[in-house]
């Protein structure tokens, strides 16, 4: 794959957290309270304003990649996986803390649910 392919590809992954991060605290945050970094710039990815990083507290890094062993495993979790139950996925390397991965629009509708859960327990 071509280095400007690569690159686009990147962006794409990166414009689509930020634009899911918009969507779910749509009634709290501006366009530019969630920001897409330049492809090669250093730190993270998806750059949060101090707002934006209230509602979202989490420090994001794109990587859009071809062959990652990590999909072969999350597959399995999908096929094992129970009806009415959502795949995870725990990976785990020696001396590294373990790390979960699930499908990211359901992640992204959970951290809605959860929003959704607070506004509601601050009104009257």
């Amino acid at each position: 794959m071509k280095t400007q392919s690569a690159k686009a590809k990147g962006r794409r992954l990166q414009q689509f957290v930020r634009d899911m991060i918009l969507c779910v605290f749509k009634q709290h945050l501006e366009k530019d309270d969630v920001k897409s970094t330049s492809m090669g710039a250093g730190g993270e990815d998806v750059q949060l304003s101090p707002l934006a990083r209230k509602y979202f507290p989490y420090s994001v890094e794109c990587k859009s990649r071809n062959n990652i062993a990590i999909y072969q495993w999350f597959d399995q979790a999908k096929i094992n996986c129970p009806t009415f139950s959502d795949p995870m996925l725990v990976v785990k390397a020696n001396n590294r803390n373990a790390l979960v991965c699930v499908d990211a629009e359901h992640f992204f509708n959970l951290i809605g649910d959860f929003q959704r859960e607070r506004e509601n327990e601050n009104r009257p």
